[in-house]
């Protein structure tokens, strides 16, 4: 990576953190790390941090100008799709090099008993025939999908307060991970849950919950994250991203391959 580059890394997520770590350590990089201000209190992160939005896509395109940004990292939540449309066109306006950083999705194994949905709304019109008790932990946002099912009764789990409106019968936990699967096994025998909802976020924090599902034949409801958009530059996880910046910010890995 050549000396005196500006980073900036679209964050909310651990491998946000992680990278921006990672970058701050190395003599000659600044990195800027975004968030969009939805947690009240994120964790602390490694260089500078800016909170709240750009104002679309002509905003980031001026943001990236002004502060002379060398590489973009999208490292948002994997169903934030609409930061990443943007992320990508403003890039792709200003001739940024952009990178989103995607860890992998989960994988229905053995014993899983799965119904896939690409929707929230999909996801409650499936409920009805799955059960009525219902482990809900698509986070705060979207649960409007919901609220029409009076008659089910719903344990709604996030880490800030979800905003209404909620579904008639509803408890809501907050809670941030990562979660033990003993612990998720308890929660779901103590609240007689008999169908969790689940978006397809990946990677270990949560997935526990998946864990505990399989052994007590729990059916799982998960909401396929979007598509990236045409031509993004996908990264699994930080190594690949800095592979990727150490490589030119070409959109290939180490090997010469693209990054996936």
């Amino acid at each position: 990576m050549s000396p005196h580059v500006h980073v900036l890394v679209l964050g909310g997520t651990a491998e946000a953190r992680e990278l921006a770590a990672a970058l701050a350590a190395r003599p000659g990089v600044r990195v800027t790390t975004s968030l969009a201000g939805r947690v009240s209190r994120p964790g602390a992160l490694e260089g500078d941090v800016r909170v709240g939005g750009f104002g679309g896509v002509e905003g980031l395109a001026r943001w990236l100008r002004t502060e002379r940004v060398d590489a973009l990292v999208d490292a948002t939540h994997p169903f934030a799709s609409g930061i990443t449309a943007n992320a990508a066109q403003a890039a792709r306006a200003e001739g940024v090099p952009a990178v989103v950083l995607r860890r992998p999705g989960w994988q229905a194994g053995p014993g899983d008993r799965w119904h896939s949905t690409t929707s929230l709304a999909q996801a409650a019109d499936l409920l009805p025939s799955l059960g009525r008790r219902v482990f809900l932990t698509t986070g705060r946002l979207g649960l409007t999908a919901f609220a029409p099912l009076s008659e089910l009764h719903f344990l709604v789990r996030s880490v800030e307060p979800p905003e209404p409106p909620l579904p008639r019968h509803t408890e809501v936990l907050l809670a941030r991970g990562p979660f033990t699967v003993e612990d998720e096994t308890t929660l779901l025998r103590e609240h007689a849950i008999d169908v969790l909802v689940t978006k397809d976020s990946g990677g270990a924090s949560t997935s526990a919950k998946l864990t505990a599902a399989r052994a007590l034949a729990v059916p799982v409801v998960v909401v396929r994250r979007p598509p990236l958009p045409e031509g993004v530059v996908p990264a699994a996880d930080v190594a690949e991203v800095l592979a990727w910046l150490e490589g030119g910010r070409s959109g290939t890995g180490p090997d010469g391959g693209p990054v996936r």
